[in-house]
């Protein structure tokens, strides 16, 4: 299959296969700022905010091509009407796609649509964006809650187990890059695009004997510069995947790449999408429980509440928010957990009929 042949068959069309004034519009969008010159509509946002926005809005105009819907000669965000996006809710429902992502397509085409036709009145769309916001019903995470503790423990015995039982070279060299994949991850929870992009002396870099992530504003998704050590003991680990299992992955017949990541399919840099699917498959091999990205973070936050709920601001500057309501749901799961079992142990005492220990478990 041709790799254009693939491209016509997704569902999403990339930038450059937008009809020509949403693509115009878009690159305009995007122009950054240059000393006193004000930048287009979009450069207030970070790199991976704009690129969701494109893609989300790419799944739009690719649902209207499928549909037959797709006008090429349009005008800028002229596709976003009511009957479009109707249609494409339709579609959504018809794929039996969750209220939560349903939401966040319809937010992030309406925010596309300002951004490529600033002057057109969308207004409409924000109403739909509300109401689609207070009846969406989030898929719960407690079935797939851990701690870090649990995905750092799992990612090092990966890497140990593959290191003093695995014979086959490529197999070895693939189990340690997914188990440290896993732990470094699990310590240093940035968002995926992030993590797929790391460079070796780039964003991922040593500085006296310890390792550094390391990441510009424009990177980021909050636009600011995100700085965070990794642990030293982690050392032996990492130089184990450096040294000898990278060099392993690589493919000798490509040039020189300083891309953290290699895939074992093509020796060359895995994108964001194969760091997710792959993260989240070896989790369900090694804890029984497929966490994805996304969900580290959550793991990363609730740990850091139930062990430290005294510094509720610990969370928010770990994953790198700006504002701590975003991580406080994590401290109040926390705090539910905890006190889910302290009156569960309250609950038992009392079936004993030992009231004064259930009083004193109340009081402690």
């Amino acid at each position: 299959m041709s790799d254009q042949k693939g491209r016509k068959e997704r569902r999403t069309l990339y930038v450059d296969e937008w009809p020509e004034a949403d693509r115009l519009a878009w690159q305009d969008a995007c122009r950054p700022t240059h000393r006193l010159k004000k930048g287009g509509s979009a450069s207030h946002l970070a790199l991976v905010s704009q690129e969701d926005v494109a893609k989300r809005y790419g799944l739009f105009l690719g649902f209207l091509k499928l549909a037959g819907r797709l006008d090429k000669k349009a005008a800028a965000a002229a596709q976003v009407t009511p009957a479009n996006v109707e249609a494409d809710m339709a579609d959504l429902t018809n794929r039996k796609v969750g209220s939560v992502t349903t939401w966040n397509c319809i937010s992030k085409l309406r925010r596309a649509a300002k951004l490529l036709s600033p002057k057109t009145d969308f207004n409409w769309l924000g109403e739909i964006d509300k109401d689609l916001a207070l009846v969406m019903e989030p898929k719960s995470k407690l079935d797939r809650l851990v701690l870090t503790e649990q995905l750092v423990e799992a990612g090092l015995t990966l890497m140990t187990e593959a290191t003093n039982y695995t014979k086959a070279k490529f197999v070895r060299a693939r189990g340690i890059r997914n188990g440290l994949m896993i732990a470094l991850l699990a310590l240093c929870p940035i968002r995926r695009k992030n993590f797929a992009a790391l460079e070796i002396g780039k964003t991922f870099r040593q500085v006296k004997g310890r390792w550094w992530i390391t990441l510009s504003g424009r990177d980021t998704k909050m636009r600011s510069p995100e700085e965070r050590p990794v642990a030293e003991w982690m050392n032996p680990y990492i130089e184990l995947y450096l040294n000898e299992a990278r060099p392993v992955l690589l493919d000798p017949l490509q040039p020189p790449t300083d891309v953290l990541w290699i895939s074992s399919n093509t020796g060359e840099s895995m994108s964001a999408r194969d760091v997710g699917v792959l993260i989240t498959h070896t989790t369900e091999q090694t804890i029984g429980i497929g966490i994805s990205p996304h969900l580290f973070r959550t793991a990363d936050a609730t740990t850091a509440a139930e062990a430290r709920g005294d510094m509720p601001h610990l969370a928010s500057a770990l994953l790198g928010h700006k504002h701590p309501r975003i991580t406080e749901e994590h401290y109040n799961r926390a705090s539910s957990l905890n006190a889910g079992k302290r009156y569960a142990e309250v609950v038992q005492k009392y079936a004993s009929g030992d009231r004064d220990r259930a009083m004193t478990a109340v009081r402690g």
